[in-house]
């Protein structure tokens, strides 16, 4: 027996909400809405007062975002997503508990988001939801980062991230190295390896690297990798044992 979901759109462009209800019309068996919201704050009133199983949510919306709706709810629905912005890490998505829907959303997609609702898993779907808030709300954060401020004698010197070719560390502080000079940072590098964005990859406990400046990779005994990067210097970097899986992910070996 197919089990039917009591479903909410939320979307800000009506032609948006028109067409996912008028897609939906084809799995009746499954969806019953009973409702739609134009807004993030409306959004947030309708599935405390209607308690939908499911909803359909669009990211970007005026007044709050999809991700700050979710943050507001206690009880989180099972969650569509419907976005036009493929900027996001769609791949996140992709868990048993929740799916995503590029816009114009169509019928074959939709198809392939009804086959997957008999994986859902409401019990575990809100944890699995907000975990993915926090990473994706870090991503967007990562995105705008283009500098990084490092302290020059009693200056701050703001650095493009473009200009730093890696950063390294030893037991005290985490140098900054770029084409115009050497700077120190307070941040330990666990901290800019959540910040910087996807071109800068940690291959050493001491060592994270702008992989745009890489200029070979050499196999090292012990599953470790020589990586000689194109600064002034020529940089070599031995990467760590316990980087293996990294190095080879990012080569495609």
């Amino acid at each position: 027996m197919t089990t039917r979901y009591t479903t909410l759109i939320i979307d800000d462009e009506p032609p948006a909400r028109k067409r996912l209800r008028k897609l939906l019309d084809n799995f009746k068996e499954v969806f019953e809405i009973i409702g739609e919201a134009e807004n993030g704050l409306i959004a947030v009133e309708k599935i405390k007062s209607l308690k939908p199983d499911l909803i359909f949510l669009d990211i970007e919306m005026p007044e709050l975002t999809g991700f700050e709706v979710l943050e507001q709810l206690t009880s989180i629905p099972i969650v569509v997503f419907c976005t036009a912005y493929d900027q996001y890490s769609l791949k996140a998505f992709e868990t048993n508990s929740i799916d995503y829907l590029l816009k114009p959303v169509r019928l074959e997609r939709l198809q392939q988001s009804v086959n997957k609702l008999q994986l859902f898993s409401k019990s575990s779907s809100s944890q699995n939801i907000l975990e993915l808030i926090k990473k994706l709300s870090l991503e967007k954060e990562i995105k705008k980062m283009t500098s990084i401020t490092v302290k020059k004698e009693d200056k701050l010197v703001f650095i493009k991230l473009d200009e730093v070719s890696h950063f390294s560390a030893d037991e005290r502080y985490v140098s900054v190295h770029s084409k115009n000079g050497n700077y120190l940072s307070d941040e330990p590098l666990s901290q800019l390896e959540k910040k910087l964005p996807a071109n800068f990859l940690r291959i050493h406990r001491a060592s994270i690297v702008n992989t745009d400046y890489v200029q070979e990779v050499q196999k090292y005994f012990n599953s470790r990798f020589v990586v000689t990067l194109n600064n002034q210097e020529k940089t070599s970097i031995v990467s760590g044992r316990s980087y293996n899986t990294v190095m080879k992910d990012w080569i495609g070996s």
